[in-house]
């Protein structure tokens, strides 16, 4: 099936708005050659599992030519893939059998920033101050150290000078040079790369970084509250933290969304309805809610699900404020609990049997609510945050900052076998991050064997989820349930979600589907559907 040969959707009628999307961290998913690290052919190998388990996409992380100092975040070539993951033509044939197995395909798309390895940045050391090629990047003269205060969310100044003297912004790493979105090439050339790759048939396109692209254009100090080290990091998922009313001259200006409004009429030329979803860290829904307005953006993310304690207080504020917001501008909202950038949400609900019970429930509270869920490889296993020891880990934020990072979720999946690399790879040894011992009851082929495993969860959850997914209306009803017990009514389904350490009676209903056993009553740390 040519997904790309439908006609063009409009408004609520777009595939993404009720899609579950799983995300596949290329390096981590599968290993077709045997070099250890996930590629290309080792995705599209596996793609079946992604179809059986039920979901309608997927998105994955970057792909592109880089000399992975960000793994790939740090984009040298935008119009082709890394040997380390495979060729143009390996993309095609992933793309092409997804579309068999009616997934579609959600590619990520960096354009704050490039790597320093980038054509253009090397033009611009070469070409000196002034240039017109130094004009594409953010260079700037101050003989008395860094332009201004700002921080990198990797941590230390976020200004690196060069030999000239010239300083030049980088947000993130110093091999990642932040463009200059006021010069008229960089526009242009993104537009070249967003028809590029929908010319080979993607469905969409996650947008990294979509808060930032224009900075304030004096490049002024950050205004920072007294004891407060720096805001800048704040755009990272991991330190991500209440910011409202923080001054931030670097992220979400306005005139970025100029630049989302004519990306919408390119992608609105292509058939097949495709989409873009922004990663935005915004201060606020409504800030977010200003990336999807109709003309702009598909989708956003929406954090702050995943940033939410084990609360149902907090749980239902976060759904009546997300709907709040994205019904102003007629947008559907998005769900997600992990990704790449965060610990995994059974590690952040206490670990072990404890965890895994109240991340199986808020994933089965999630998927019942109006917009669409996004999953992250692993997830459907139970897999929790790796402690990585220090010698493995490839993160900058560990080397800029010492914190520990985000390798600990990015541990290569486990398919089959009772010793790493759990088929993995076709090789013996451990791949590029070592996977625990342990995880040999939490492979895909151990789980499929188990009735009761995550990964079976998982399945009846999503086919679960497709039978009132479109039909149960976008509306929310939150219902009074007792002390930290979270439920609202969507249709006629009813979602119940004891956060608290005492089983509630479970209201009249057919159970439709439960995150653990359930009887009369239903048990702390557990989720149920009754409709």
């Amino acid at each position: 099936m040519d997904l790309n040969d439908q006609t063009t959707g409009a408004g609520p009628a777009g595939w993404w708005r009720h899609a579950v999307t799983y995300q596949i961290y290329v390096r981590s998913f599968a290993d077709a050659n045997g070099d250890g690290i996930g590629d290309l052919p080792g995705v599209t190998a596996r793609l079946e599992h992604v179809r059986d388990l039920g979901v309608d996409a997927i998105w994955l992380n970057p792909f592109y030519v880089s000399p992975q100092n960000d793994h790939g975040y740090d984009v040298a070539d935008y119009r082709d893939i890394d040997p380390l993951f495979g060729t143009l033509a390996d993309a095609d044939a992933m793309v092409e059998r997804a579309h068999e197995l009616d997934l579609r395909v959600i590619v990520d798309l960096v354009p704050n920033h490039t790597s320093s390895e980038h054509v253009w940045f090397q033009e611009a050391l070469a070409a000196g101050p002034g240039s017109p090629e130094r004009d594409r990047y953010l260079f700037r003269d101050s003989p008395d150290g860094p332009p201004n205060n700002w921080q990198s969310v990797f941590g230390g100044p976020a200004w690196t000078q060069v030999e000239d003297g010239q300083w030049y912004l980088h947000l993130f790493d110093s091999t990642q040079p932040d463009l200059n979105w006021r010069n008229p090439e960089v526009g242009d050339m993104f537009v070249d790369v967003l028809r590029f790759w929908l010319d080979r048939g993607v469905d969409g396109f996650r947008v990294d970084v979509a808060h930032g692209l224009f900075k304030e254009e004096t490049l002024r100090d950050q205004v920072v509250p007294e004891g407060i080290e720096s805001a800048t990091g704040a755009s990272a998922g991991e330190s991500m933290v209440e910011r409202t009313e923080v001054d931030e001259p670097m992220w979400d200006q306005p005139e970025v969304h100029e630049v989302y409004r004519r990306w919408h009429e390119v992608l609105a030329k292509y058939g097949g309805d495709r989409m873009m979803v922004a990663e935005a860290w915004t201060q606020s829904p409504e800030s977010m809610a200003r990336y999807i307005r109709p003309d702009e953006f598909s989708q956003a993310f929406n954090f702050s699900w995943l940033l939410a304690p084990w609360s149902a207080e907090a749980f239902a504020e976060v759904i009546t404020g997300t709907f709040e917001a994205v019904d102003q501008v007629d947008a559907s909202p998005t769900w997600v609990l992990s990704n790449h950038d965060v610990d995994r949400h059974p590690s952040r609900y206490g670990g072990g049997a404890t965890g895994l019970a109240r991340a199986r429930a808020a994933t089965l509270a999630m998927l019942a609510l109006p917009g669409s869920a996004y999953l992250y490889q692993g997830e459907e296993l139970g897999l929790e945050q790796v402690e990585v020891e220090p010698e493995f880990r490839q993160d900058p934020l560990w080397f800029r900052t010492g914190n520990p990072g985000r390798d600990g979720c990015r541990v290569p999946m486990p398919w089959s076998g009772s010793q790493p690399p759990f088929g993995f790879g076709p090789g013996t040894g451990q791949p590029w991050i070592p996977q625990p011992a342990e995880w040999s009851e939490l492979t895909v082929e151990s789980e499929t064997a188990d009735p009761a495993s995550t990964l079976a969860f998982y399945r009846a959850a999503l086919a679960t989820r497709r039978t009132f997914a479109e039909t149960a209306g976008e509306e929310v009803e939150m219902v009074a349930a007792g002390t930290d017990v979270l439920s609202f009514r969507r249709g006629p389904i009813t979602v119940l979600l004891n956060c608290s350490t005492e089983a509630v009676a479970l209201p009249a209903g057919e159970v439709l589907m439960a995150s653990g056993p359930v009887d009369t009553a239903l048990p702390p740390d557990t989720a149920v559907w009754l409709r």
